[in-house]
């Protein structure tokens, strides 16, 4: 697989004591003017509440007949809790930050304490935000970084009809669904599968979630015939592959180029 030479700061999200510092200057973070908190709340067994952050792009408001294309962020462990400005610390708001003409609705929800991400409350979230904003369903795009690289791999492989596009960042999964598309006994997901725009991104040196997690998925992937498989590999980065990944336009660029 190709590979670029960029040269990254290791900043490890999973560190808790250096994210509990960060949290504390976020009033004074720039892309929060930017930002609007949510709280979602859902059922699932039992009663439950998702803290999220939106971003509306300019001319939103403008227009209210044009549908425009989401982006959902997951961020790391590190940002877990009931600050829902924690989400703010990484990620593409601080692109927004710097570039405020961006052209994607942004959903950044927060995992609750002690929990990782899992499917069904995101589910439910993305349908809200597709009923309560002018969502171009089409163009719905999905990312995530360290736990949300795994939540990124997971949500995006198992409901791949709901994407356009995904760029999951220093993660894994499990392949047993795209493994079963493979083999035909999901046909319909097979097809939504081979059609969905997907690039990882990982540090070579990243020892905290080591680079196989990210090409174990390609290569089921691969093995399930999507016809669209990047892989970009930063040969000195440790964990932090995302500073770069979420600071490059180039990314956006690539999920418009997609339509589900």
């Amino acid at each position: 697989m190709k590979s670029r030479t960029i040269i990254l700061l290791a900043v490890v999200s999973l560190i808790l004591p250096g994210t509990i510092m960060a949290q504390k200057k976020l009033a004074s973070k720039p892309q929060d003017k930017f930002l609007t908190p949510h709280v979602f709340e859902y059922r699932t067994n039992h009663n439950a509440t998702l803290n999220y952050l939106t971003f509306l792009p300019k001319g939103y408001q403008a227009d209210d007949k044009k549908k425009w294309p989401l982006l959902l962020f997951l961020h790391g462990a590190g940002e877990r809790g009931t600050n829902v400005w924690a989400v703010n610390i990484h990620g593409p708001s601080k692109y927004i930050a710097e570039n405020p003409d961006f052209p994607f609705i942004l959903v950044a929800p927060q995992c609750p304490a002690n929990e990782t991400w899992s499917n069904e409350p995101l589910l439910a979230l993305l349908s809200h935000v597709e009923k309560s904003y002018r969502v171009d369903k089409r163009r719905v795009y999905l990312t995530g970084m360290s736990m949300g690289g795994y939540g990124a791999w997971n949500l995006g492989t198992t409901y791949p009809e709901r994407f356009a596009a995904i760029a999951p960042i220093c993660g894994g999964g499990q392949t047993i669904q795209v493994i079963l598309a493979a083999k035909g006994y999901a046909p319909q997901k097979q097809k939504s599968l081979s059609t969905l725009g997907v690039w990882a991104f990982h540090g070579a040196k990243d020892t905290l979630v080591p680079p196989s997690e990210s090409e174990h998925m390609l290569q089921a992937l691969q093995e399930a015939k999507v016809k669209e498989i990047k892989y970009t590999v930063y040969p000195e980065a440790k964990h932090d592959s995302w500073t770069d990944t979420y600071n490059n336009p180039e990314l956006y660029d690539w999920f418009l180029q997609h339509k589900r």
